[in-house]
């Protein structure tokens, strides 16, 4: 359908996704302007003459990669669209310090989905409107649904692909102006009609790496931003009694099983962190199990409820939703975000392995199981067997 020259910014990463999502609207009849978000590498050097926060400007060393801008900025000038590069590298060590803090505290953090909320539907929304543009575009495996007259989030229909949970954080009014092109179709075909096009992104490998840890060494990058991390601890069993020792509780995260340093004739796992003592614990896969949890910082997309609520839980990017009932326990405010209502209580049918304080745990519909209810950051997970 034709948009008839309506603007949209599209967020263009230099991948097959986010190229593809540019084409499209294009197509469709929108008045597509791409921009590429300048982010940075530890330890690089700021130039000048890379920065550019209100027009067109040569691509310089940037982050993800120097490589991403290039493809970017090649798809845009074979779609003939205008092309800018925000360079957001000091907002970005926000997330860095974020991802840092979080490993000290004892947590695990989720970078990707604090980098969706904050920069790519948040400081690029800006940029956007600074442009006078209302709509942002990405490439993004996900679906905008309007359900009773409202836009809702759902799932991607390719299952093995679908990026949801990652944009559980989106404040609910401004799905109105989000635009999710490639949300309805599966990658095979996203590449396909990326060769249709002529686009030399159609077989760029995905990313698999946290982008600001390219080396996939993420506990280097701590110690780097966060040093007093780096300091021994005791590893400890089930019972309290020391059996061995690390270089930093944040070396190790909830259900991970190799390069524990220790073996007790049994399979062992890491089942608790202790950031104040710096002690890790480990114990059998049965103290891995939790039975539901607390988490605040909710975001919701459907208006307030009493009492429990059935719904399907995700507590993790690769782990299913499973069947579960939450309910409002602090129902927060809206002064600034719609959505913002405080902090929930959830309970599992049947208990969950790994559940992890630090992560996000997102919430779908009961009866239609696509369709994002809601969400938040698991605080506490309640553990079926003691520590």
């Amino acid at each position: 359908m034709s948009r008839s020259g309506e603007r949209v910014l599209v967020a263009m990463s230099g991948g097959v996704d986010s190229s593809v999502a540019a084409a499209m609207l294009r197509e469709q009849g929108y008045d597509v302007v791409g921009c590429f978000m300048r982010l940075g590498s530890p330890g690089e050097a700021l130039d000048a003459e890379d920065v550019c926060d209100t027009g067109p400007t040569r691509i310089g060393r940037g982050c993800c990669s120097v490589g991403d801008a290039a493809d970017a900025r090649l798809v845009a000038a074979r779609l003939d669209v205008p092309f800018y590069v925000c360079n957001f590298r000091e907002d970005f060590s926000r997330i860095m310090d974020y991802f840092a803090d979080e490993y000290a505290a004892g947590r695990t953090p989720n970078p990707c989905v604090r980098c969706n909320d904050w920069l790519k539907f948040g400081r690029l929304r800006e940029f956007a409107r600074s442009l006078g543009i209302e709509r942002v575009a990405s490439g993004h495996y996900a679906r905008i649904e309007r359900v009773h007259g409202r836009a809702h989030l759902a799932r991607g229909v390719d299952e093995g692909k679908d990026q949801s949970y990652v944009l559980f954080g989106v404040e609910p009014e401004y799905l109105e102006h989000m635009l999710l092109p490639i949300g309805s179709m599966h990658k095979n075909d996203v590449r396909a009609e990326a060769r249709r096009l002529g686009l030399e992104v159609h077989d760029k490998p995905d990313s698999q790496e946290i982008c600001f840890v390219p080396d996939d060494d993420y506990a280097a990058l701590v110690e780097r931003r966060r040093p007093e991390v780096h300091r021994q601890g005791d590893v400890l069993d089930a019972q309290g009694r020391v059996v061995g020792r690390h270089q930093g509780q944040h070396r190790f995260t909830i259900g991970q099983r190799r390069g524990v340093g220790v073996a007790l004739g049994y399979p062992i796992y890491v089942v608790h962190k202790d950031a104040v003592r710096n002690t890790v614990t480990l114990g059998g896969v049965e103290q891995l199990h939790s039975q539901g949890c607390i988490a605040g910082e909710a975001n919701w997309f459907i208006e307030p409820f009493d009492g429990w609520r059935s719904c399907r839980a995700q507590h993790r990017y690769n782990s299913p939703a499973v069947a579960a009932r939450v309910r409002m326990v602090e129902p927060g405010t809206s002064d600034t975000y719609s959505g913002r209502r405080g902090r929930f209580e959830l309970v599992f049918d049947a208990p969950e392995r790994a559940v992890t304080e630090g992560q996000a745990i997102v919430l779908y519909d009961d009866s239609r199981p696509d369709l994002l209810i809601g969400g938040g950051w698991i605080e506490t997970a309640q553990r079926t067997v003691g520590r």
